[in-house]
């Protein structure tokens, strides 16, 4: 199943009003498997993994856990980075 811009923009939009571990875990499904046929980027699907797992997702624990055996050593350190890039500019949105 290939997602949309369309789709991937409401789930951001979600996560941008009130950061929530659902949509976190949603866009991480989104990155991994289609968008318009431009194929998974795992960096971002584990990204977003991580996120809805350090927010208590255990679907996304899991996920982010089978997905690192996907990826590189380097793909996963831009993951990780990405991770808490997005921690520290969004501590106000994660502290409501």
């Amino acid at each position: 199943m290939a997602f949309t811009e369309l789709e991937v923009r409401e789930a951001e939009i979600k996560i941008e009003t009130a950061a929530e571990a659902e949509d976190m875990f949603r866009l991480g499904l989104i990155y991994s498997t289609d968008m318009e046929d431009r194929g998974p980027d795992f960096v971002e699907a584990h990204k977003w993994f991580s996120l809805a797992a350090m927010m208590g997702s255990q679907p996304a624990k899991a996920y982010r856990e089978e997905l690192k055996h996907e990826m590189s050593a380097s793909d996963l350190t831009l993951a990780q980075r990405a991770a808490r890039g997005w921690m520290a500019e969004n501590r106000a949105l994660l502290a409501a």
